[in-house]
């Protein structure tokens, strides 16, 4: 379980650095690993989910989403096949207490799909007690 403030964690020989959008707040976040499935459980309640996730819960496979988001998922597959690093997603708890993926949401949702049981994201320190259920 990858916890506390490392720039470079390393999953299923994949490399995840900080993401950018964190660079000059880096004292509010905590980088934890999360349970893809939970995550994804509490996901599916998001406004936004539909763009990536099926009502079954299962992630739409390229084909199926929707045409702004697959350059985006092409994007990130490019980039596990080069062997580069990702940008840890960042994730929150959103008004309706579900996960929120933040910053990253292409990079989470592609690798859940790829069969990723775990993945190390950032989440701020204000919702560490909120994520206790989600940490692997």
């Amino acid at each position: 379980m990858a916890r506390g403030n490392s720039a470079v964690t390393t999953v299923a020989n994949i490399q995840f650095v900080d993401n950018a959008a964190i660079r000059e707040r880096r004292d509010q976040y905590l980088d934890v690993t999360v349970d893809v499935a939970r995550i994804l459980e509490s996901w599916q309640a998001s406004l936004y989910s539909f763009e990536w996730m099926l009502p079954d819960g299962r992630i739409k496979t390229r084909d199926e989403l929707p045409e702004n988001e697959q350059p985006k998922r092409d994007a990130v597959e490019e980039k596990i096949k080069r062997n580069r690093p990702l940008e840890k997603p960042i994730l929150g708890i959103g008004l309706l207490e579900n996960v929120e993926i933040g910053s990253g949401r292409a990079t989470f949702l592609t690798l859940a799909a790829t069969g990723l049981e775990t993945i190390p994201v950032h989440i701020p320190k204000s919702n560490k007690d909120e994520f206790a259920p989600f940490l692997s």
